[in-house]
């Protein structure tokens, strides 16, 4: 779990947590797809794949007190479909 300073409260990362990142790992993490986007470029094609693989993690979507999970939030601020 990243220590919360590092997420943004409407989900995913914020910039102090892609920095992080690149500092501990190496990764080089990118800004959500959030926007609109033309059918078939590449954010189009980053925004169906993060989709398609974070829509097969196993988890709820609501945690036990009926708050949207960092999962669920993930998926709807990268505007996947079913979230």
């Amino acid at each position: 779990m990243v220590l919360k300073k590092y997420q943004n409260k409407t989900g995913g990362l914020n910039e102090a947590g892609r920095k992080f990142f690149k500092r501990t790992t190496g990764a080089n993490l990118k800004r959500p797809v959030t926007g609109k986007v033309k059918p078939g470029s590449k954010a189009a094609k980053r925004r169906a794949s993060f989709c398609a693989r974070m829509s097969g993690v196993k988890g709820p979507m609501k945690d036990s007190k009926g708050r949207p999970t960092r999962k669920a939030l993930a998926l709807r601020k990268w505007r996947c479909r079913k979230s």
